[in-house]
């Protein structure tokens, strides 16, 4: 699990911004970020400033990926044909943690990470630990046999506040999903804007 799980709370202070969408999301009640300075850091941010708020935005909505392993997916997504920043969300989502996320078998990502690497899912059959393995269409990711019974599993699912997104076909009463196609991003349910572009920019500097 990532070593920021505990502060995943700041992440949306800082940005000012529920970025997950969650009810009990520090920023419904304060909008400024955490510390006795937060509300002076209103100030206006220059270019680089908004580049690097989109970045660590995208970067911390996915479980606060390390930057050296978020810049190793963006330079892969500036190598493929096509638009980078398109590239780089379909990479996100093809993750495993970011699949068992949207498939809804956990209530975070920050859940996800941890539900894989303690190896409660397989991938065509196969036992993978790994959050940041990479899926390809097709790919069928099921709960094992011994894990749908968690309770977390089952409170997951029945969560209201967010919908599996029409890429990832998951059956919840078997606890299988398939992820059908590498979305674009317009497809991902992105409680707040997303601007890989801006990331795109960052990068390019």
């Amino acid at each position: 699990m990532s070593k920021r799980a505990s502060s995943k709370y700041k992440i949306d202070r800082r940005m000012g911004e529920n970025i997950w969408g969650r009810p009990k999301s520090p920023v419904n009640r304060r909008e400024y970020g955490p510390g006795q300075h937060g509300q002076r850091r209103k100030g206006k941010l220059s270019d680089f400033g908004v580049q690097l708020r989109a970045k660590q935005k995208l970067k911390g909505y996915y479980g606060d990926v390390r930057e050296k392993q978020f810049r190793a997916i963006y330079d892969e997504a500036n190598r493929r044909k096509g638009d980078t920043g398109e590239n780089l969300i379909g990479l996100l989502e093809s993750r495993l943690d970011a699949i068992v996320y949207r498939a809804k078998f956990v209530p975070t990502i920050w859940a996800a990470r941890q539900f894989v690497n303690h190896g409660h899912v397989t991938v065509n059959g196969v036992r993978v630990n790994i959050g940041s393995y990479r899926c390809k269409p097709g790919d069928v990711v099921e709960v094992r046999q011994k894990s749908k019974q968690l309770v977390s599993v089952l409170e997951a699912v029945q969560l209201a506040e967010r919908d599996v997104p029409d890429y990832i076909d998951a059956d919840h009463s078997k606890m299988v999903a398939t992820f059908v196609r590498v979305p674009s991003l317009s497809d991902v349910p992105y409680p707040v804007i997303m601007e890989p572009n801006l990331v795109v920019e960052f990068y390019s500097r």
